[in-house]
């Protein structure tokens, strides 16, 4: 049975202050909200994941009998290498049936989307009636990656703010709930995980030259995140800043986010399309 909004609300504490935003003064290694530590925090999950299950569950049957309803929900996944974008799909995700969910990892563009307009493959991507998609990566490596490594000159990627935000604003209208979570790892940190990849012989397969390409940029991408946090963060679409150098309390802070924006969708079980009590003899009498 959903609670309650009755509890300290985890997406009011992370949720990124609208404005001048800077990345260095948010600490990426903060528990906000779950100061009783890591075994106590994780020892709720369980009951976390069965409410979240069964909001996921009312909404998924809402689709299911209301294929045309535009209800949905959409998470997106935007952080360095080594945030932990794959940790939250596995560990997040992984607390509600899959076939309610719809993910979508977000690789270089191909040269079919390349000859589209850079929201043509957001738009193939979006969830359908009922179904929690999930972005790993997403529209704003169009003014993330491609500013950073200058794949297009600046009068290309500079307006594609304003076209995010009513691309949105689009989405929300029509009945899509947006949740958008900055995976914020320290620079520190992500040197401490490359090395572990590097160190252990099962993490191999993590490891890319490309990471540490990236890592020298740490600072353009820091200036390119702190403008996408500013520039596209209105309350229809908003950025909820997740530190992410305890890896507990990241999956923790993404599912309790979740679970509030799922309860603020006052889902409830579609009605029945047929006579209740009619069909309950026929089944007695079988």
């Amino acid at each position: 049975m959903t609670k309650p909004l009755d509890e300290p609300l985890i997406g009011d504490l992370l949720r990124c202050p609208q404005g001048a935003v800077d990345i260095a003064s948010l600490d990426a290694r903060s528990t906000a909200g779950a100061e009783a530590g890591k075994k106590a925090t994780l020892a709720g999950m369980k009951e976390l994941g069965a409410e979240l299950s069964e909001l996921q569950e009312r909404l998924f049957a809402a689709g299911r009998s209301e294929p045309t309803s535009a209800r949905r929900l959409l998470v997106i996944l935007q952080g360095l290498d080594t945030a932990g974008k794959g940790g939250v799909v596995r560990h997040t995700f992984g607390l509600v049936d899959p076939q309610g969910i719809h993910l979508h990892a977000f690789k270089a563009p191909t040269p079919e989307e390349l000859d589209h307009d850079f929201l043509w493959r957001i738009r193939r991507a979006l969830p359908g009636a009922g179904m929690i998609g999930v972005f790993d990566r997403s529209q704003y490596e169009d003014v993330l990656a491609v500013r950073v490594n200058k794949l297009v000159e600046e009068s290309v990627w500079r307006p594609r703010f304003d076209i995010i935000n009513d691309f949105e604003a689009e989405l929300a209208q029509s009945g899509v709930r947006i949740v958008k979570c900055f995976l914020n790892v320290s620079k520190a940190e992500q040197k401490k995980r490359l090395m572990a990849r590097l160190e252990n012989p099962a993490k191999y397969w993590k490891y890319s030259s490309s990471d540490l390409d990236t890592r020298s940029k740490w600072d353009d991408y820091m200036v390119a995140y702190s403008e996408m946090l500013e520039r596209c963060n209105p309350d229809q679409a908003p950025w909820y800043v997740i530190p992410a150098d305890h890896k507990w309390y990241r999956n923790w802070a993404v599912a309790r986010i979740m679970l509030e924006t799922m309860r603020s969708m006052q889902l409830t079980w579609p009605p029945a399309d047929f006579d209740v009590e009619k069909e309950r003899q026929r089944v007695a009498n079988s």
